[in-house]
């Protein structure tokens, strides 16, 4: 981390962690034209000068800077008022109390925590997401990439949804880009195999009598003779240029993934940090174009995810490990309907961190598996504690923030509980992480 108090309000971001060449995303200050420089407010209030830059290199990632720059091989330390004054910026003022908290539980010197808590009182949060990075000349961008028409497979996993899947199958059939298969892998009961019969289509289809979306997807990949992977959930609507704008991105930023954004109902706003390209910090897998080499190069979907969760943020970390590029593109814009049935609700479950009954694990197992497996026990635990909490009420009230805070208050009144549920997901993800990845390669 950029700033050590980050590790306790993102333990497990992809950002946090550097890739395979000892490189972190984040680009060295001191290499940019003056020009990119401008994208960011510098603060000239910090103590170290370390902190300064740290701080515009965070900003502009975080604002959509993809560029070409050194980035920043090792990370120095910097003052705890300095850390303080970072996170009062960009967080709010709860979540700065609870750093606070947790400094001091963890035995650091008290009389040093208060007074750099303290000295940053004054200090407002940054609205820097209002005045995201711009990229004028992509509306102008003439793709080489589109004009050769490379030939996409349009992978996508069913279960018990034809109604729905009638609609994304229209959909393709509307698509301004035609140079693409789709390859359906259907895990149905019953399967019915004339529903595919009326589409005009180049499309095969798959009948998969193990209900596992890991392995259709992974069977799709290998049989996939495309170049370029598009993934697609069976519950979406996409416009008829979806295709052609995930290409677009690829060719306009020489990415290797354009991971889309989702709406949930028609006339939602994507979120803020989402409405902009930017280096992405996930993949998912129900709306993103891959390359076929990340996939011969990282291998494919880890199978310990099946029937459970983060399958699609596992990958997406290896893809980022690797150094390829993920590109967060606003422009691939999907309705995912989140119906409920079908799918995940009908093999296994689909939140990572609400249980179905009172003795379930929480979280799903294969979370603590990914948490522990590439950002160690420690800030698993720390993901657990700043996560579980929130997760005691139920999913429809995820973005209300007073009942959010009135679920970690319940959380601890059910303590017990809780610790009983987490400590059953610990060990069955110490399972896990003893039996290995199950990550086949694509020859």
């Amino acid at each position: 981390m950029l700033f050590k108090l980050l590790t306790y309000l993102q333990p497990t971001h992809y950002f946090g962690l550097p890739r395979q060449n000892g490189s972190f995303v984040f680009p060295d200050v001191s290499t940019l034209p003056p020009g990119d420089l401008n994208y960011a407010l510098i603060d000239k209030d910090y103590c170290s000068e370390i902190a300064k830059n740290y701080d515009v290199s965070w900003q502009l990632i975080q604002k959509g800077y993809i560029g070409q720059e050194q980035t920043i091989n090792t990370i120095e330390a910097i003052p705890i008022q300095d850390q303080y004054r970072f996170i009062r910026k960009y967080f709010h003022t709860a979540w700065v109390a609870y750093v606070l908290a947790l400094r001091l539980l963890s035995f650091n010197n008290p009389f040093r925590e208060l007074q750099a808590y303290y000295s940053s009182r004054y200090i407002k949060r940054s609205r820097y997401l209002e005045t995201p990075i711009p990229y004028p000349n992509w509306n102008g961008f003439q793709s080489k990439l589109l004009e050769s028409k490379p030939k996409i497979s349009i992978i996508i996993p069913t279960l018990n949804r034809y109604n729905y899947l009638q609609d994304v199958l229209i959909d393709l059939e509307h698509q301004d880009y035609n140079d693409f298969e789709v390859i359906v892998v259907d895990q149905s009961e019953p399967y019915e195999a004339s529903f595919y019969s009326s589409f005009k289509l180049d499309m095969r289809v798959y009948r998969q009598k193990e209900k596992a979306l890991w392995l259709a997807r992974n069977t799709a990949v290998k049989e996939a003779q495309g170049d370029y992977l598009l993934f697609f959930d069976d519950d979406s609507r996409v416009k008829y240029n979806w295709i052609s704008m995930h290409l677009k991105c690829l060719d306009f930023f020489k990415a290797d993934v354009s991971s889309g954004v989702s709406i949930s109902k028609i006339g939602d706003k994507v979120p803020k940090n989402y409405s902009f390209f930017r280096i992405s910090d996930q993949l998912d897998t129900g709306n993103a174009l891959v390359k076929r080499a990340v996939f011969e190069q990282v291998g494919l979907f880890d199978r310990q995810f099946e029937k459970q969760r983060m399958g699609d943020g596992e990958f997406g970390l290896r893809v980022f490990l690797h150094g390829f590029l993920n590109v967060s593109n606003p422009y691939a814009k999907r309705l995912h309907l989140k119906v409920g049935s079908g799918g995940l609700r009908d093999m296994g479950s689909w939140d990572a961190f609400r249980t179905k009954t009172w003795n379930a694990p929480r979280p799903i197992p294969s979370v603590l598996y990914f948490f522990r497996r590439y950002f160690g026990n420690q800030r698993a635990k720390l993901a657990l504690l700043r996560l579980v909490p929130l997760s005691i009420m139920p999913y429809r009230f995820k973005k209300n923030k007073p009942l959010l805070v009135l679920g970690a208050l319940i959380s601890m009144v059910l303590l017990p509980l809780v610790l009983f549920q987490v400590i059953k997901s610990w060990r069955l993800s110490t399972c896990k992480l003893k039996q290995g990845p199950l990550i086949d390669t694509l020859k």
